[in-house]
């Protein structure tokens, strides 16, 4: 069955700063190709992840890859600063820039092409999917205009029929994207106080996430597994499948 069309496509290069949206790209068996692949490991914590949560600015922080999807490396990533400088992940200087930003010791460090691990830098599932009828309910519950973008979706569908949150239906369906790509619906995605973050400004808006948990039970979008890998690009038909 017919569900909706694949409206836009995002990936995160870097943990927590912002992805970039992209026309086409492959399904990797861990999720989009190169999502999530650099992080930043906080040495103050014992090595976990440095997230938005301990700084609202990675927001303001661009990634994308330079070049071509390869097989057998990831491209280079370029990171674009608050102030437009640029850097390639993991240079002296963009290190000292974080670490002046955070009063933190960080460590970089990045994944293989072919595998980012689930309890990494992915924390819940492959995939995280939302739609542009939850998105404008969301809108009308908040009295103002919501940038996508604070919930950090992968995929982001256009519905043919704009029946708001129908995605928790889906939970324990299949959807298949495109000509080969399944993935599985698995729980909704419970939120926390990063949607709150206002991904141009970074300025905090507490009534995102007091909407989200007064009125959804905390979730906004679904989580997902990729069943068969492939590519897929922006247009893409979306169908619920037994």
């Amino acid at each position: 069955m017919l569900i909706g069309h694949l409206q836009e496509i995002t990936r995160h290069p870097v943990k927590s700063f912002t992805g970039e949206t992209v026309n086409k790209t492959r399904v990797m068996k861990y999720g989009l190709y190169g999502d999530r692949s650099h992080a930043l490991l906080d040495q103050s914590r014992d090595n976990k992840f440095l997230t938005i949560t301990q700084a609202a600015d990675f927001v303001k922080y661009k990634a994308r890859f330079m070049g071509e999807e390869l097989d057998d490396e990831l491209p280079m990533v370029e990171i674009t600063n608050p102030a437009g400088k640029t850097y390639r992940w993991a240079e002296a200087a963009f290190v000292d820039e974080i670490e002046q930003l955070t009063l933190r010791k960080v460590t970089p460090i990045q994944f293989a092409a072919t595998e980012v691990p689930l309890g990494g830098a992915l924390e819940e599932d492959h995939l995280l999917l939302a739609t542009d009828a939850s998105l404008q309910q969301l809108e009308e519950m908040t009295g103002f205009d919501v940038d996508k973008r604070r919930f950090r979706p992968n995929l982001f569908l256009s519905l043919v029929e704009k029946k708001p949150f129908v995605e928790e239906e889906w939970v324990g369906k299949q959807l298949q994207i495109g000509d080969n790509v399944i993935v599985r619906l698995n729980k909704p995605c419970v939120r926390c106080s990063i949607v709150n973050v206002e991904p141009e400004s970074a300025k905090i808006t507490p009534s995102v996430l007091k909407t989200v948990v007064t009125k959804r039970e905390s979730n906004f979008g679904v989580y997902a597994s990729v069943v068969k890998t492939g590519v897929i690009q922006n247009g893409d038909e979306v169908h619920l499948v037994d």
